[in-house]
C-alpha cells in the first residue's frame, strides 16, 4: 500500500513538473524531469544489453535512451491517457531496441538460438547443479549435437568482442578468448619448438662431421651471405668449384639426417 502511494505521489509530482515546463519551457525544469526519469533509462538499457553480445558499449545506449527521454518530454500529450513516465518508458524502450537492431549484424535466428542455448544451460544447471554436456544440451534443445556445434559457431562468428573477454572452453573451463584462437605461427607451438630444437641439434652434429673446407664454404654462404663467386675469390678457386663442393655438402647432410629429417634441412640450410 505504501509503495503504491509513493508511486502515485511520484507520478503526480512528475505531472506537475511537466505542466510547469509546458507553460514555460525552462531548460532547468526540463533538466529536473530528465534527472527524475534517468534511473528508468538506466534500468531499461541494462536490462536489454545483457541479452546481446559483449561488444556493445553501454554508454552508447544510455545516450540513445536519454535522447529519447528528452524527446518524449517535449512531445508528451496527457490527453492521450498515459502518464509522462509511461509515455517516456515506451519511447526509451523503443529507441534502445532500434539501436540494438541497427548495430547487430547477426540474423535474428542466430540471436534466438543464442538465447535458447543460454536458457537451456541455465535451466539444466539449476536442476542438476552442473553445466550440461553437449549431448545433454542438444537433447534439451531437441537437435543433434552437430547442429548445436554449428549454431554455436555461428554465434561465435557474429560476436565481436575483446580478446580478453572470458569464454567457456570445450571442457567448460573459463579462459580468455585469445587463448582459444589457433595460431599459424609455428614458433608459438611448443611441440613444433621442441622438434625444431631437436632437428637443429642433429643438424649441428652432422655439420660437425663435414671436412673443414666444406664447413668454411657453408659458413661464408649461409652466415656471411657471400655469393658463390665471392667465396671463390676468397678461397682462390672458381665459382663452378664452389658450386660443386656446395652440392656435395648438401648431399652429405641429407644422407646424414636420413629421409625423415630431410624436410627439416630448409630450417638451417
Amino acid at each position: 500500500m505504501e509503495v503504491a502511494t509513493e508511486k502515485r505521489a511520484r507520478t503526480d509530482q512528475l505531472q506537475r513538473l511537466w505542466k510547469q515546463y509546458r507553460v514555460r519551457p525552462d531548460p532547468r525544469v526540463r533538466d529536473r524531469l530528465v534527472l527524475s526519469l534517468a534511473p528508468m533509462v538506466k534500468f531499461i538499457v541494462y536490462r536489454k544489453v545483457r541479452n546481446v553480445p559483449a561488444h556493445v558499449e553501454v554508454e552508447d545506449y544510455l545516450s540513445v535512451g536519454l535522447e529519447a527521454l528528452i524527446v518524449s518530454i517535449d512531445r508528451y500529450d496527457p490527453e492521450k491517457g498515459a502518464t509522462l513516465e509511461q509515455y517516456a518508458w515506451t519511447r526509451v524502450h523503443g529507441a534502445v531496441l532500434d539501436e540494438l537492431r541497427r548495430q547487430d549484424w547477426a540474423p535474428r535466428s542466430v540471436r534466438r538460438w543464442e538465447r535458447d542455448i543460454e536458457k537451456g544451460v541455465q535451466d539444466f544447471t539449476g536442476v542438476h547443479g552442473r553445466r550440461p554436456t553437449r549431448a545433454e544440451l542438444a537433447d534439451m534443445l531437441g537437435c543433434p549435437v552437430e547442429e548445436l556445434l554449428r549454431r554455436r559457431g555461428e554465434i561465435a562468428r557474429s560476436d565481436v568482442t575483446s580478446l580478453n573477454a572470458v569464454v567457456m572452453s570445450e571442457d567448460d573451463a573459463e579462459v580468455e578468448r585469445m587463448e582459444t584462437i589457433a595460431s599459424d605461427d609455428e614458433r608459438a607451438d611448443p611441440e613444433a619448438a621442441v622438434l625444431r630444437a631437436d632437428a637443429k641439434g642433429r643438424f649441428r652434429a652432422a655439420f660437425a662431421e663435414l671436412p673443414e673446407r666444406e664447413r668454411e664454404i657453408a659458413v661464408l654462404l649461409y652466415v656471411k651471405h657471400l655469393t658463390m663467386a665471392e667465396i671463390g675469390e676468397v678461397l682462390g678457386v672458381s665459382e663452378s668449384r664452389i658450386c660443386q663442393i656446395h652440392g656435395k655438402t648438401k648431399k652429405k647432410l641429407r644422407t646424414s639426417l636420413k629421409d625423415e629429417d630431410a624436410a627439416l634441412f630448409h630450417l638451417v640450410a
